[in-house]
């Protein structure tokens, strides 16, 4: 087992998390989202302890039949769930709806996924306009629904609260009325878009930052220079790219379903000063997971709205 999988960072609750963490996302697909357990399970027999799931990827349920079918003790994981951007008026039931689905009595982190709101649906988790837009419910906002989120953790059933794909812009907003300090921001993150401004506010705030999407996907990954850097390394583009946020202090959580590639990602190389200068080079304010669609929008808000100018 790679020792950077038992290596963790200290939150503002004083929990710990294992820096190195899988992500569970998959497509909508219920065979695919059904196939998660075997490979949510080699990922915790190889020794992974921190899982990262949501409501709206449908992976709560196999994430939880791993957990069982690992037979790790609970209190030595560390299990995320997000909340969905289309029950954040039904956030007390939303939590019920997630610990059910993964047959578990608390996370240990629950996040707002999106600092929007949509129009709720029982059978779509994504309702559209006739235009295409996603169809979003302006009837409240993310301090009201972050005061039902403060509930949540005073109930015991998750262990701490945070947020995804805020913004500075958004987060304080958000510092208006919150009473409980984010733990955790999760946003997309990588060499293209390193977000060091981003980083730095978090770093004083006391709020943890983990990377989804870390890697860049192939677009990073097959940068020359990243290939260049892993060559001198004997290692892989995902390792150098891994290991370079890693030494910023940011959580990561790629996904992988391939067995060799999860122990590939948990190891984490020294990189030298200079190589990590070569990469923060490649900064170019560039969002390859959650780009604006053709209205200017990510996921119905606008660039300016989210703060992600």
């Amino acid at each position: 087992m790679s020792e950077w999988l038992t290596k963790t960072l200290t939150l503002n609750t004083g929990a710990k998390v294992p820096i190195v963490g899988l992500g569970v996302f998959v497509s909508r697909d219920p065979v695919e989202q059904a196939k998660a357990t075997s490979w949510v399970l080699t990922a915790l027999q190889a020794g992974y302890r921190h899982i990262d799931t949501a409501w709206i990827y449908g992976t709560e349920k196999p994430v939880g039949e791993a957990v069982k079918a690992s037979g790790i003790p609970r209190e030595e994981l560390f299990i995320t769930t997000k909340l969905p951007w289309n029950h954040t008026k039904r956030v007390q039931w939303s939590i019920d709806q997630s610990l059910k689905n993964a047959g578990l009595d608390y996370f240990d982190l629950y996040l707002i996924h999106w600092p929007h709101s949509v129009a709720y649906d029982e059978n779509e988790p994504r309702p559209r306009n006739p235009d295409g837009q996603i169809k979003l419910d302006e009837t409240g906002n993310f301090n009201d629904t972050w005061a039902e989120m403060e509930k949540v953790l005073a109930s015991g059933k998750v262990k701490a609260i945070g947020l995804s794909n805020f913004s500075i812009k958004t987060m304080e907003e958000l510092f208006k009325t919150a009473k409980v300090t984010p733990a955790m921001l999760q946003v997309e993150m990588h060499p293209y878009l390193a977000q060091d401004e981003l980083l730095a506010y978090c770093k004083e705030k006391g709020i943890a930052v983990t990377a989804y999407a870390p890697t860049g996907y192939a677009t990073v990954r097959e940068d020359p220079t990243v290939g260049e850097i892993a060559s001198r390394y004997g290692a892989t583009p995902t390792q150098v790219i891994l290991s370079w946020h890693v030494g910023r202090g940011v959580i990561v959580i790629p996904k992988s379903a391939d067995a060799g590639r999860q122990k590939e990602n948990c190891q984490i190389l020294n990189l030298s000063e200079a190589d990590v200068q070569i990469i923060n080079g490649l900064e170019r304010n560039q969002r390859i997971c959650n780009k604006p669609d053709k209205f200017g929008n990510v996921s119905g808000w606008s660039m300016e709205r989210l703060g992600w100018m």
